[in-house]
């Protein structure tokens, strides 16, 4: 008898189990239809190149009447390359009050009274990314200005056309918004973002505006390009005092680079659409997540690690880190 009620609650639990993943499943899975999307306006940053070029070529696709923002000439011709009748671009500093306030504008004279149905904030830089006793507050500024402020600021902006469609913003962050993967100011501003959009998400409730987040892990793009992130590292460690350069070693920076291809082997992805698709679903399901992990690393090691005891966050980090030469110098 005790071992036939044991199965019961057993089954039990598992049916309960089975219809809670059913449920959420057509909860993802329940879409919008394309009627429902036809000639909406999404609005997308930093499109010159990596997720955003290609979510702007792709949205377009979908039906969406595209506003791709680009930083140079060059990334939006080559975008306008693509052909579609869907797509026009705008340049768009998100660092400019200015130019962010005239992108508006023309923004509002284009959608009119349907409003502006996506935003996604997608403009972001890596930054310089070193041991904090390298950096002056100017590296810290430069990717704060563009990853948070910069996104802030298009967002407070295009804020009264989105509430006008009721429709959906989605903030690129990353797994650096949830776990401290290195040092600089990339970290702290995506912590920034993660923060505003759960405070924008509660005020937009009632509005009927949804808010997402999407968290990728480790991709191949022209922000993490690893010349560019060596290059930048070594201009600063040139100009280091000579004690800071001891304390560290002077084949510090040589070890430093081994060990970080040596991650990037390990957990790169290089397929950009993981992210897209998850700006797809942010903007055509009827029950956007307010979160997305994009790439398996994200999923299986870099959140599940954020939800970690910090003193087992920081041993797994600290393994990725060069032994210091003699920390002790003065």
């Amino acid at each position: 008898m005790y071992h036939l009620e044991d199965l019961g609650i057993f089954l039990y639990v598992f049916l309960l189990s089975a219809c809670y993943y059913l449920w959420r499943r057509w909860k993802r899975n329940n879409y919008l239809s394309a009627a429902d999307l036809a000639g909406k306006y999404v609005l997308i940053t930093g499109c010159d190149s990596g997720f955003g070029h290609l979510a702007a070529k792709t949205l377009a696709k979908k039906g969406f009447q595209v506003i791709a923002t680009c930083l140079t000439e060059r990334g939006a011709t080559d975008l306008k390359a693509a052909g579609s009748k869907r797509l026009q671009t705008l340049l768009l500093n998100v660092t400019d009050v200015n130019n962010v306030r005239l992108v508006a504008e023309s923004v509002k004279k284009e959608v009119g009274e349907k409003g502006l149905w996506g935003l996604i904030n997608n403009s972001g830089i890596m930054g310089p990314s070193a041991p904090t006793d390298w950096l002056n507050i100017e590296h810290f500024r430069e990717p704060i200005e563009v990853n948070l402020i910069g996104l802030i600021n298009v967002t407070l902006n295009m804020l009264p056309l989105v509430k006008k469609a009721k429709g959906r913003i989605v903030n690129i962050s990353s797994v650096g918004g949830c776990i401290a993967i290195c040092s600089g100011g990339y970290c702290p501003s995506k912590f920034g973002v993660e923060a505003f959009s759960d405070s924008l998400r509660l005020d937009m409730k009632a509005f009927g505006v949804s808010v997402s987040c999407i968290e990728p892990g480790l991709f191949k793009t022209p922000l993490s390009d690893k010349i560019n992130v060596w290059e930048r590292k070594q201009a600063i460690w040139n100009e280091l005092p000579s004690d800071i350069r001891k304390q560290y070693g002077d084949d510090y920076l040589a070890k430093d680079a081994e060990q970080k291809e040596k991650l990037v082997k390990r957990l790169q992805n290089t397929d950009l659409f993981l992210v897209v698709k998850c700006m797809e679903h942010a903007l055509m399901s009827r029950n956007p997540q307010i979160r997305y992990s994009a790439g398996w690393d994200a999923k299986l090691f870099w959140m599940p690690l954020s939800y970690m005891p910090a003193a087992l966050q920081d041993y797994v980090l600290m393994k990725n880190k060069v032994k210091l030469a003699d920390p002790t110098s003065e």
